[in-house]
């Protein structure tokens, strides 16, 4: 696990080593450089110590001296890759190190070789023969990549910080479409970012780049759609133990470790399953485990996760969130994940992942099991809101909305104010916006009048929209399903995860997202997720007897922070003197929250995490 940067064209050795200085945090055990100044290319590497940490260093070379590679991530089946590649006559220097798996795969497969691989990176792969760079991201972007092509060089890396500080891009302004949809969204879908000129490096692809002129030829390697028509063979009881055989193999591959690892624990079925088959592999008692507790109980869900712990047998550790701790935490963190996080769950998640490096260096968490096997809330409205919009005209569905504006307001996690108010809004547009728009921290025409620039929810919206007209799948559950797993996981989830662990120099795991376990996973049927009502309806039947029933019958709470009533007891932002935005509209929304004459809790955290992330990098 690492950080790494790099850039062809303008700039210098003192240029790389700076860019790398900003990312100490992804890579705190060493450092590596390699400069072409002739080209120009240059690479950098910040590594955390994981895999084989005695021969693992970066920049790694061949025996050539001809490929050289600096990669972020974890390759979970570089064994038996090793093994095909020694069949094939390919020997290697070091003793198990994944890195250099991906260098005689390359030498093997050449670009074909990502789509081999099964784990998270990010990667930039040097051809010093050819003269070529290569650079590639996981299937879900597990592994953060940011890129800008344009200007006097071609920047990339780990984190927006490292970018920001090559020369060509000190002066890189902010975004006014990426940050109209990071309020629309609650993240950046790709390619936006807050900065113009610089992008996300698109997940599931590889880019081939002359580094005499900067031509880019891309491929794409994954692109995950739903399978409608391609069911697996068998009966749901056959499904139940397909999953779990792949479950455990994925959580076999994800135990190996060179250092400490632990397992989080939400008190919900996915990070329980998780544990469990964990303990397939370990002895129980070897395992450590670790979760989060609120003092207020609607959040709290410490209990459960510490009776999964007891029924599995692991060693558990809790930390305790309050607001004192939220107060204390929330700059140092909100200024220091490298952009801004529009999910207010990087709190505890940030808090969780520190008090878990005290004990261990990598973590399994249960990241993916939702937007795979259909867990949220959403899923269940779908049915409910085609039959609505058939039958409710728009004059009367007006009506209903002012109404359910008026209803008192809860701070309770998930409140029935809460979710009213915002399936209602989504209601007011066509199918493909409903899912987008019941997450929106603001509306279009709020978002309007925020940036003083008119926009529609399809211009807001575009990139889910495409993908919701092009999937290859009708019925409204397997599109929602595409959408919560390419966008709410891809760019919102995962995002919160990495950032939150590898600012502590923690890394995390997400056995969900194991090759086999989503291949099979998009190829069920969706009555097999969502059936009757009851989300991830088969996954539950393959966790009945592993973990208790009132684990896996439980309503689903979500991982959130009591974030309205917080909210009223803070300050709101220092001035951002960022022209995009009308600052005095959001100091009304603030003052008008506090006031309880509104609940804006969702736009209120993406503007404070926004105060502090660029307010940072203005410093």
């Amino acid at each position: 696990m690492c950080g790494i940067v790099g850039f062809i064209g303008a700039g210098n050795a003192d240029d790389i080593r700076r860019m790398a200085g900003r990312i100490v945090h992804r890579g705190p055990d060493g450092e590596g450089y390699f400069a072409d100044e002739h080209l120009p290319v240059f690479l950098g590497s910040r590594r955390l110590a994981v895999i084989d940490p005695h021969s693992g260093q970066q920049p790694m070379w061949d025996a050539n001296g001809d490929i050289c590679v600096v990669f972020n991530g974890e390759i979970y089946n570089h064994r038996a890759l090793r093994r095909e590649l020694e069949n094939l006559g390919h020997r290697f220097l070091s003793d198990h190190s994944d890195t250099e798996v991906l260098i005689h795969g390359y030498k093997a497969w050449g670009t074909g070789v990502f789509a081999r691989l099964n784990g998270m990176f990010a990667v930039a792969l040097y051809d010093r023969h050819r003269k070529k760079l290569l650079l590639a991201r996981d299937r879900f972007g597990e592994k953060p990549f940011f890129i800008a092509t344009h200007g006097p060089a071609l920047v990339f890396g780990s984190e927006l910080p490292a970018l920001l500080a090559h020369p060509s891009l000190r002066a890189a302004t902010p975004s006014k479409i990426g940050l109209m949809k990071f309020f629309a969204h609650g993240f950046f879908p790709a390619p936006h970012t807050p900065y113009d000129g610089i992008e996300k490096f698109p997940p599931g692809e590889v880019w081939t780049i002359s580094a005499v002129d900067r031509a880019i030829v891309r491929e794409t390697f994954f692109n995950f759609a739903i399978e409608p028509d391609a069911a697996p063979p068998g009966t749901t009881d056959d499904w139940a133990e397909m999953l779990r055989e792949k479950l455990s193999a994925a959580v076999s591959l994800r135990l190996e470790s060179d250092v400490p690892l632990g397992i989080f624990l939400s008190g919900g079925i996915d990070s329980g399953a998780m544990a469990s088959f964990a303990a397939d592999h370990r002895a129980p008692s070897d395992l450590k485990t670790f979760s989060i507790g609120f003092r207020e109980t609607s959040f709290d869900e410490s209990a459960y996760a510490a009776e999964v712990a007891l029924h599995i047998g692991t060693t558990h550790h809790v930390e305790i969130c309050d607001l004192e701790a939220a107060r204390t935490n929330l700059a140092d963190i909100l200024s220091s994940v490298g952009e801004p996080i529009g999910d207010s769950s990087i709190l505890p998640t940030a808090l969780l992942d520190a008090f878990a490096r005290k004990h261990v260096t990598v973590a399994l968490s249960g990241d993916g099991g939702d937007e795979l096997f259909a867990g949220y809330d959403p899923f269940r409205m779908l049915s409910r809101a085609a039959l609505y919009r058939r039958y409710i005209a728009p004059p009367l569905h007006r009506a209903i909305s002012a109404v359910a504006a008026r209803l008192p307001m809860s701070d309770a996690n998930m409140s029935f104010d809460f979710i009213a108010n915002r399936g209602l809004k989504g209601l007011a547009h066509r199918p493909a916006l409903w899912n987008p728009v019941w997450l929106a921290p603001l509306q279009a025409d709020e978002i309007a009048e925020v940036f003083a620039t008119p926009v529609t929810a399809e211009e807001l919206y575009s990139e889910a929209i495409v993908a919701w007209d092009n999937a290859k799948a009708t019925d409204a559950v397997d599109r929602t399903l595409e959408f919560y797993t390419r966008f709410y996981l891809t760019e919102g989830i995962l995002v919160k995860a990495d950032r939150a662990s590898m600012r502590v120099s923690l890394e995390t795991r997400a056995p969900f997202l194991d090759n086999e376990v989503v291949d099979f996973a998009r190829r069920l049927p969706w009555k097999a997720k969502l059936h009757r009502g009851t989300t991830k309806w088969l996954f539950k039947r393959a966790m009945r007897g592993r973990l208790p029933d009132q684990i896996i019958d439980r309503r689903k709470k979500g991982f959130g922070i009591p974030l309205s009533r917080w909210l009223r007891e803070m300050e709101p932002p220092h001035t951002l003197s960022l022209e995009a935005i009308n600052e005095t509209i959001m100091a009304a929304r603030w003052q008008a929250h506090r006031a309880r004459k509104s609940d804006d809790r969702l736009a209120l955290w993406c503007w404070l995490a926004l105060s502090h992330s660029l307010n940072r990098e203005a410093a």
